[in-house]
């Protein structure tokens, strides 16, 4: 099922992924952003769990931002199957 989140304080608008029955993540699709560093971010991040995309990218900041795109990805994975399971 494919989802779509948007971020807040970053320079990308959001990210699109799925998530297969085998429970890890693909497809992932940044809108906006570094597109170099975001499409390597997505590429690492292919096939794996939830849990260890938001322990490796959970808290991460850009520059004197609070937050970065990477942050934003694993808030919104931590809404989308921590905070619901």
């Amino acid at each position: 099922m494919e989802k779509t989140y948007g971020f807040n304080g970053t320079c990308a608008r959001g990210v699109t992924f799925e998530r297969a029955d085998d429970g890890k993540i693909y497809n992932i699709r940044f809108q906006g952003g570094c597109n170099g560093n975001l499409k390597g971010i997505a590429s690492l991040c292919d096939g794996m769990e939830p849990d260890e995309i938001i322990r490796h990218l959970k808290g991460i900041r850009c520059g004197y931002k609070a937050t970065s795109c990477p942050d934003q990805f694993a808030k919104a994975l931590e809404k989308e199957f921590v905070e619901n399971e």
